[in-house]
């Protein structure tokens, strides 16, 4: 447990104060330098898409676009 390969988290940010999610953002980013992998699900597209490498866009169950999260952040859509 000390070593993961995969950390999954489902929604970082619901119902915290936007310090905190700073904090938390700051925290998985160290862990992801570290060499763990992180599969986030978050409704916050700003966090999202700027904190994660490949991002796919679910609307009712169904992927509608899939990507570079750079790519997908500049989309209008």
């Amino acid at each position: 447990m000390s070593r993961p390969q995969l950390l999954l988290i489902d929604e970082l940010s619901l119902g915290l104060s936007p310090l905190l999610v700073d904090d938390l953002v700051a925290t998985i980013g160290q862990i992801h330098r570290r060499g763990t992998n992180i599969l986030l699900v978050e409704q916050d597209v700003q966090i999202a898409l700027e904190y994660t490498h490949r991002a796919y866009v679910l609307e009712t169950g169904r992927v509608t676009l899939s990507g570079r999260s750079k790519d997908l952040l500049d989309n209008p859509r």
